[in-house]
C-alpha cells in the first residue's frame, strides 16, 4: 500500500514547538536537518520502502482555466505560508501502522539548535483502484 507523507512548512493542528521556520536555520542546522532528510530516505530505500521524495520551493502560482484560450495565472490569493506544502515522500509500506510509525520519525527532524521539530505531517493512503492513467 502506498502512503504519502505530505510535510508542511507551518501546518497542522496545534504546533508542537514554538521552533523557528527554517529560513532562521543556520546553515550547519539546515544541513544536518537535510543529512537527516537523506539518511530517511537512503533507509526506507534500503528497507523496499521508498516510492518517491520532494522538497518543494515557496515560489508557485495559482492557475485556472477562464473556459476557452489561455488559463490565465494569478499571483494569489496564497495560503498562509505556514500551510504551503514543503515536501512528501511517498512510500510503500505494509500497512497504515507502519505509515504513521514512519511519520512519527520524520516528524523528529532536527531543526533550530539540533532539536527535534516535531512537525505535523499529513498521512494519507493512495487511491486504490482505477489508475487516472489507464
Amino acid at each position: 500500500m502506498k502512503y504519502l507523507l505530505l510535510k508542511h512548512y507551518r501546518g497542522g493542528p496545534t504546533p508542537a514547538t514554538d521552533q523557528p521556520s527554517m529560513d532562521h536555520w543556520t546553515p550547519e542546522e539546515i544541513d544536518a536537518h537535510m543529512a537527516f532528510m537523506r539518511d530517511f530516505g537512503a533507509r526506507l530505500e534500503a528497507n523496499g520502502e521508498f516510492v518517491d521524495a520532494q522538497a518543494l520551493s515557496i515560489e508557485g502560482t495559482f492557475v485556472r482555466s477562464d473556459g476557452e484560450g489561455r488559463p490565465p495565472v494569478t499571483d494569489g490569493p496564497f495560503a498562509e505560508t505556514k500551510d504551503l506544502i514543503a515536501g512528501w515522500y511517498v512510500i510503500d509500506v505494509e500497512s497504515w501502522d507502519r505509515a504513521v510509525e514512519l511519520a512519527g520519525e520524520l516528524s523528529a527532524a532536527p531543526g533550530a539548535g539540533g532539536k527535534p521539530i516535531h512537525e505535523w505531517l499529513e498521512v494519507r493512503p493512495f487511491h486504490t483502484g482505477t489508475s487516472l492513467f489507464e
